[in-house]
């Protein structure tokens, strides 16, 4: 619960045998803009969470000049609010690195409080050390053996829940296209369980039921 169950008790809200036999250890878990070094660690883990088997097909990291970004937000949603927004970039990526670009809401509220316009094509990529490496370098060891000596790097094969802004002719394709796609993917990824679905998205589970109808989706097919 958010209330405080000590002044629930003194105002006789809350029982009082109750509250002391629930309380045998407290833990104080800080709020996330107390314990910003932590963000690197999770959103690496919350990149591992989102990402397909296939290694050739993750994202190879994010940029140094995002992560500091994430790292300057308040974070009022904490943990939760952090994961929905990784899971959300991760969807949505047109490269293969996580850039501010991935994050507008978190920026339009940042910016100004952090230097955006550093060096980019670093990368917090495979572990988070406190050490970058150039996106290329990141994306060249996913390829493995495609950029062997003198070859030419293969095509980089889509991955796992990008969803393109343009179409087959360039031109950006229909919001109800992509929300469409993002719906599908949020199903699958959850494994059709509707509340986490909607709740990832950001949405209510009725308007949730009502997209669906819209789009003609059967959850359980």
């Amino acid at each position: 619960t958010h209330r405080n169950l000590l002044q629930q008790v003194k105002d006789g809200k809350f029982r009082e045998d109750l509250f002391y036999r629930l309380n045998v250890y407290p833990i104080f878990v800080p709020p996330l803009r107390d314990r910003r070094d932590d963000i690197p660690y999770l959103v690496r883990h919350f990149m591992e969470k989102v990402a397909p088997a296939d290694p050739r097909r993750r994202l190879a990291g994010i940029s140094a000049s995002a992560l500091a970004m994430l790292q300057a937000y308040d974070w009022p949603g904490n943990i939760r609010q952090l994961e929905n927004a990784v899971f959300r970039a991760s969807v949505l990526a047109e490269g293969d690195v996580l850039t501010e670009e991935e994050f507008p809401q978190i920026r339009a509220q940042v910016e100004g409080t952090v230097d955006l316009a550093a060096e980019t094509t670093s990368t917090i990529a495979e572990t988070v050390e406190g050490a970058s490496k150039p996106a290329d370098e990141a994306i060249a060891e996913k390829m493995g053996s495609a950029f062997a000596d003198g070859e030419s790097p293969a095509r980089p094969q889509p991955r796992f829940g990008t969803l393109r802004a343009l179409d087959e002719r360039g031109n950006v394709r229909a919001l109800a296209d992509v929300e469409l796609e993002m719906i599908k993917l949020a199903i699958d990824h959850y494994n059709g369980q509707m509340s986490e679905v909607a709740r990832r998205l950001g949405i209510g589970r009725s308007t949730l039921y009502r997209k669906l109808k819209e789009y003609g989706i059967d959850p359980e097919a």
